[in-house]
């Protein structure tokens, strides 16, 4: 009856095990560590949502849906992870997480990847040259290297933060796969600033970078 024991519960357990097809031998025990941590973390959000956990899981069916959903979202971490973001959710909202709120809270360990919009400014911050900067962490980086510096520093947040994100979102799904990216100071070229562009240029570049991206 205690809100602590829904994790373990013989009810919660079939809505996130692996499937009959999952290998029993060296990925099931990863797999049930993963299980027991999605079952877990749904058990500390009942106890610290109540309300709003009754509100999003009004039934067992829809608990179920829920809980599969979140172990395939929050495959690429440990249930270490998993169970840190869950902790970071509690400490940091009085709301109950989205897949997609949970995905940056397990990703704000060792992986270090930091809000889009504080990604942006942190890109646009960063004096030259941009590889000799103390980077949050690389992605920001490499996205802003993409989306292209001096047009980061050319165009106001309304124009240049789109651009921004959609490159730091693919490299963030990039590195929450597991891809290792390249540390700034491995790359040279782009860092300068380069000569100021005249205006046709820039409208230029701009309507060619927003064509790139489908804006």
């Amino acid at each position: 009856m205690a809100p602590s024991k829904v994790p373990t519960t013989k009810t919660s357990e079939p809505a996130t095990a692996p499937s009959g097809t999952s290998s029993q031998t060296r990925a099931g025990p990863t797999d049930r560590e993963k299980v027991a941590a999605v079952n877990q973390v749904f058990g500390l959000f009942k106890l610290n949502y109540h309300n709003q956990y009754s509100a999003a899981f009004p039934d067992t069916q829809t608990l179920h849906h829920a809980q599969r959903l979140w172990l395939e979202a929050l495959a690429a971490f440990t249930p270490e992870e998993i169970m840190a973001g869950a902790k970071r959710a509690i400490l940091q909202s009085e709301y109950l997480p989205t897949v997609h709120k949970m995905l940056k809270l397990c990703a704000a360990g060792d992986r270090g990847l930091p809000e889009a919009r504080a990604a942006y400014r942190e890109a646009c911050n960063a004096p030259s040259p941009k590889a000799a900067c103390h980077w949050s962490h690389p992605a920001v980086y490499h996205a802003g290297r993409e989306a292209n510096w001096f047009f980061l520093a050319n165009n106001p947040e309304s124009v240049a933060f789109p651009v921004f994100a959609k490159h730091y979102r693919r490299i963030c799904a990039q590195v929450l796969e597991g891809q290792k990216l390249a540390p700034p100071e491995q790359l040279q070229l782009e860092d300068s600033p380069g000569e100021p562009l005249g205006k046709e240029e820039n409208a230029q570049r701009l309507a060619a970078l927003r064509a790139e991206l489908g804006l």
